[in-house]
């Protein structure tokens, strides 16, 4: 079954009476090569799971059945259930939850695939929700081994940026922390069905067993990030005494020298790294 064949997708689609559905962002692969290359690179092992979000009608998950031990499907719209039912049966290794991944219990799902082995999540994300289904993977706590998300090319630019370029924002310090993202490979508008009006690009994230460093109070950590950039043209010790309103500015300016830099820096310069000694200052001066 070639669900890259547009003629293919659309008897399946006239058969079972669906439609794409811009609400949830619905645009199936049509590029065979760029299916089997997110198959083939979303993780380093074949014995595990594949937790999958959004499988549409099966394109992607065909091939990852194809590669891995257990596929575990979640789709958001139950109209595709059916039809997921017709191009799945052949495979004895997958399982289809029709539930939100934004509300799914994703612990317990995957609790018994954990114990079998590595689990790796794939997905094609619909652009308006990349980052809260990112956050939420992130920060579940779940020993994932990899997350490989097809995204927006420009969020993907995002993901990947080095501390100090434009690209680089409150997302890419956040997951430097949980990880290392590399961006695979670009594809264009022209390889979906509907074609989106942007490219995309596929991103895998390269889980930490063990997290390099981990800041005193993980809530002023992640804090210190967001203060740092929702106002990002301000100078850091600006945008802290913003983002800390216990903290007078001159106290901000203290502890952004005390942490080896320049009270003129921007919070665009600083690595997660960086980040972590700053806020380890700031949660001892507001502990104190």
């Amino acid at each position: 079954m070639n669900l890259c064949d547009a003629k293919t997708v659309k008897n399946i689609m006239t058969a079972y009476g669906l439609h794409f559905r811009k609400e949830f962002g619905q645009n199936f692969l049509t590029n065979k090569m760029v299916v089997e290359d997110i198959a083939d690179n979303c993780t380093d092992t074949a014995d595990g799971t594949i937790l999958e979000i959004g499988p549409g009608i099966g394109t992607l998950t065909r091939e990852l059945c194809l590669r891995h031990k257990n596929v575990v499907a979640l789709e958001i719209d139950k109209s595709l259930i059916p039809a997921l039912g017709y191009t799945l049966n052949d495979f004895d290794n997958v399982t289809v939850i029709n539930e939100d991944v934004m509300k799914a219990d994703i612990a317990t799902i995957l609790a018994p695939y954990f114990e079998e082995g590595p689990v790796s999540v794939c997905a094609n994300l619909p652009y308006y929700i990349t980052t809260p289904i990112l956050m939420k993977l992130l920060e579940s706590g779940l020993p994932f081994r990899y997350i490989t998300i097809m995204i927006q090319s420009e969020v993907a630019d995002r993901l990947v940026a080095k501390a100090g370029s434009s690209a680089y924002g409150a997302i890419t310090a956040v997951l430097n922390y949980y990880g290392e993202a590399e961006r695979l490979f670009t594809v264009s508008a022209g390889h979906f069905m509907p074609p989106p009006k942007v490219n995309s690009a596929v991103v895998r994230i390269k889980l930490y067993e063990e997290k390099p460093y981990q800041p005193q109070n993980e809530k002023i950590f992640f804090r210190t990030i967001k203060a740092a950039f929702e106002q990002r043209r301000k100078t850091l010790p600006n945008a802290l005494s913003s983002g800390f309103p216990e903290l007078s500015k001159e106290k901000c300016t203290a502890l952004v020298e005390l942490a080896g830099h320049r009270p003129d820096i921007r919070g665009e310069r600083l690595s997660a790294k960086e980040f972590l000694t700053l806020a380890d200052l700031i949660t001892k001066e507001i502990e104190a």
